[in-house]
C-alpha cells in the first residue's frame, strides 16, 4: 500500500523556488533515504510532503488522498516529524516529551487522558526507553533524546514516520543504535523518510533513494540500483569510489 506519494512536486518559498520535478513513492513497511549536499533542498522537501509548506506545483498524496485536502490534524495523524534532536532549553521529562505527541489526538488544550499516558507509555517501551521515562531531557545524551523524539512522533500513531537527518551530530555507537530502533519501526509497516548525508547509511537501511542536488532529482530507486559510485559523484561534486566485500556482497562508499 502506498502511504505517502508526489508527483511532479515543485517546493520552495514564497517568491523563491528551491526544487521542482519530484516524484516518490512511500509504501508501508519501506524505508526512503533522502540523500543531496548542503542546500540541496532536502528540509524543504520534508517540510512540504508535512504540508508545513504549500506546494508550488504538482500534487501529494497521503494513504490515496490529497494533502491539501487534509485539516493540520488529520495530516499530523497520518505523518509525524522528527527534526534533529537539539539541546533543550526545558527540563521537561521523557515522559512529558512523549504525550506532547498526543496533541493531534486529544486537543492542543485537552489535558491527556487514559489513551494518551497509554500510547506515550507503548511509545517508550518501544524504543527502550521506559527507563528514562522520568529523566529530564536536559540530562540524556544525544542519541537517548533522539530516540524520545521518535517516541513522540509514534505518540501520534502516524502511518508515516519522516526523519530529518536522525543521526546528526550523534557519535558512531548511538548512530547504529538510533537506526536499529526506527528500523523496528519498518517491519511494523510505518512508512519511513529520511534524510542522511552518509550514503553507507542509506546503502544499508533504505530500501529505496531519492538523490536531490539544487533542488533537482539526479535518480530515484532500489538503492542497490541507484546508489553507486558514478551516481554519487555527480551528487557530491567529488570523486567516489566503491568497495566491495567479495564474500557478502556488502558495499560501502568513500570519498576518492
Amino acid at each position: 500500500m502506498t502511504l505517502l506519494s508526489a508527483r511532479g512536486l515543485a517546493f520552495g518559498y514564497p517568491g523563491r523556488e528551491i526544487g521542482r520535478g519530484v516524484d516518490l513513492d512511500l509504501a508501508a513497511g519501506e524505508a526512503l533515504a533522502l540523500l543531496g549536499p548542503n542546500g540541496g533542498g532536502k528540509t524543504t522537501l520534508l517540510k512540504t510532503l508535512l504540508g508545513l509548506l504549500p506546494a508550488r506545483a504538482g500534487t501529494i498524496r497521503v494513504e490515496g488522498r490529497p494533502l491539501a485536502a487534509l485539516s493540520a490534524r488529520a495530516r499530523a495523524r497520518a505523518m509525524a516529524y522528527v527534526p534533529q534532536a537539539a539541546a533543550s532549553a526545558f527540563a521537561f521529562s521523557a515522559r512529558a516529551v512523549v504525550l506532547m505527541g498526543r496533541t493531534s489526538r486529544a486537543g492542543l488544550f485537552a489535558p491527556p487522558g487514559r489513551a494518551d499516558h497509554a500510547a506515550a507509555e507503548a511509545a517508550l517501551a518501544r524504543m527502550g526507553i521506559g527507563h528514562l521515562a522520568e529523566r529530564p531531557v536536559t540530562r540524556l545524551s544525544g542519541g537517548e533524546r533522539q530516540l524520545v523524539l521518535v517516541a513522540r512522533a509514534l505518540a501520534q500513531e502516524p502511518r508515516v514516520v519522516v526523519l530529518d537527518e536522525p543521526t546528526a551530530s550523534l557519535d558512531f555507537g548511538n548512530q547504529g543504535r538510533v537506526m536499529r530502533e526506527i528500523l523496528r519501526l519498518r517491519a511494523d509497516g510505518l512508512g519511513l523518510l529520511f534524510t542522511t548525508h552518509d550514503p553507507n547509511q542509506a546503502a544499508r537501511y533504505a530500501d529505496r533513494a531519492l538523490l536531490l542536488r539544487g533542488g533537482t532529482p539526479l535518480a530515484e530507486g532500489p538503492v542497490a540500483r541507484t546508489l553507486d559510485a558514478a551516481a554519487l559523484s555527480r551528487l557530491y561534486g567529488v570523486p567516489v569510489e566503491e568497495v566491495r566485500d567479495p564474500a557478502s556482497g556488502a558495499r560501502a562508499f568513500l570519498p576518492g
